[in-house]
């Protein structure tokens, strides 16, 4: 019992901090509105190349920078004291599914782009999306929040994905602090990065046609 309640404010916070780093992906939102507005998909329209290649490439750079900053804010979170409370292999599933994560909100920041149709508005509208960071689990628990605002927190992504990182990372001091297992937040959370997918790639593509 005695571990199970030593989860320290900086095991708590960092992964917090390492998923909610995924929403700076949002500089895909104004990158691909600045594509568009420069006409580089109407060039691309002109190469032997299917349409989904171009928005695919895209993704794919865009989800490696992710990748890049993920690791860059992990060893930053190492660096001022975090430490896993699990094992390796649990630390790299959460590492692996952080990416993942990163990969299903890149979707929904190039559709912004490609909806907004300027860098300035795209900027903008990606905004929108970072009061999932600061009303969810990433740096408090939810319990503390008022409570008019705990159900939003309790069951928006970023909370779900942050405890299923948290779990893996934290060990049993986590699991003491949250009263969950590893699968109460894992199923949810894919669920949402399946959902996220889902949705936005085909609206990128049919939006990217229409552009």
């Amino acid at each position: 019992m005695a571990q199970a309640a030593a989860l320290n404010y900086v095991d708590f916070l960092v992964p917090g901090f390492v998923v909610t780093g995924v929403l700076p992906g949002m500089s895909a939102s104004s990158g691909v509105a600045d594509d568009l507005e420069g006409a580089l998909f109407d060039r691309s329209r002109g190469l032997p190349i299917r349409l989904v290649s171009i928005i695919s490439g895209r993704v794919s750079a865009d989800s490696a920078l992710v990748a890049w900053g993920v690791l860059v804010m992990t060893a930053v979170g190492f660096a001022v004291g975090f430490r896993l409370g699990g094992s390796t292999l649990e630390g790299l599933a959460a590492f692996g599914l952080t990416i993942l994560y990163g990969f299903a909100f890149v979707w929904m920041f190039i559709f912004m782009g490609l909806a907004a149709g300027s860098p300035q508005a795209a900027q903008g509208l990606s905004f929108l999306v970072f009061p999932l960071s600061f009303v969810s689990s990433a740096y408090v628990p939810v319990s503390t929040m008022p409570g008019w605002m705990q159900g939003f927190a309790t069951y928006q992504p970023m909370t779900q994905m942050v405890n299923t990182v948290r779990l893996l990372s934290g060990g049993p001091a986590a699991q003491y602090l949250l009263g969950h297992r590893v699968s109460y937040y894992l199923v949810p959370s894919l669920w949402w990065t399946v959902g996220l997918v889902a949705v936005f790639a085909p609206l990128t593509t049919w939006k990217l046609k229409r552009s």
